[in-house]
């Protein structure tokens, strides 16, 4: 007995053959925004109460157990956790809480861009001293020449005394509180 042919059947209306199937997205690519909702969740569960505070969830039970992660201490709970944070990720719309993320982290980013100069700043201001005292002085024209000239000395003898940069971090609060 002969075997039977398996694959596709002859059809004899062309018909058919024109019909498009909506199948929707591939199980890769539910997988796939499945992982990065639950990644997204994972990046809400390290934020600090207060960061937590400015992203907008409308869920309570989410929220609630974003807030409860943190009391949870064992890596296994944690991961049953997280997954269960992923799930409940699944009813809402991520995008809001996406961008919301994406401002407190330039917030951040511009924080440290910002910290940074000051740095770089203050270590021109102790290394060139009088010279450099007129950029400062050319930004903030509010800024007390005299009490600056006195916190640029003291930490250039603190440098040279190779003692505690007690003086600098005055010139740098100093610098962080100008105008």
């Amino acid at each position: 007995m002969p075997k039977p042919i398996r694959g596709k059947r002859a059809r004899s209306d062309d018909a058919d053959l024109d019909v498009e199937f909506d199948e929707g997205p591939s199980k890769s690519a539910r997988k796939r925004e499945m992982t990065a909702r639950q990644a997204l969740g994972e990046a809400l569960c390290e934020l600090s109460a207060r960061e937590l505070s400015k992203i907008p969830i409308e869920d309570e039970d989410l929220l609630a157990a974003i807030e409860e992660s943190a009391r949870i201490k064992q890596n296994s709970a944690m991961r049953r956790h997280r997954q269960y944070i992923g799930k409940l990720m699944r009813r809402i719309d991520p995008e809001p809480l996406q961008r919301a993320l994406d401002a407190l982290y330039q917030s951040r980013k511009d924080e440290t861009h910002r910290f940074q100069a000051l740095e770089e700043l203050r270590d021109t201001l102790i290394r060139e001293g009088d010279k450099a005292l007129g950029q400062v002085i050319d930004k903030h024209p509010g800024a007390d020449r005299q009490q600056l000239r006195q916190l640029i000395r003291e930490a250039q003898k603190e440098a040279a005394a190779d003692k505690p940069p007690a003086a600098s971090r005055r010139l740098f609060r100093y610098l962080r509180e100008l105008p």
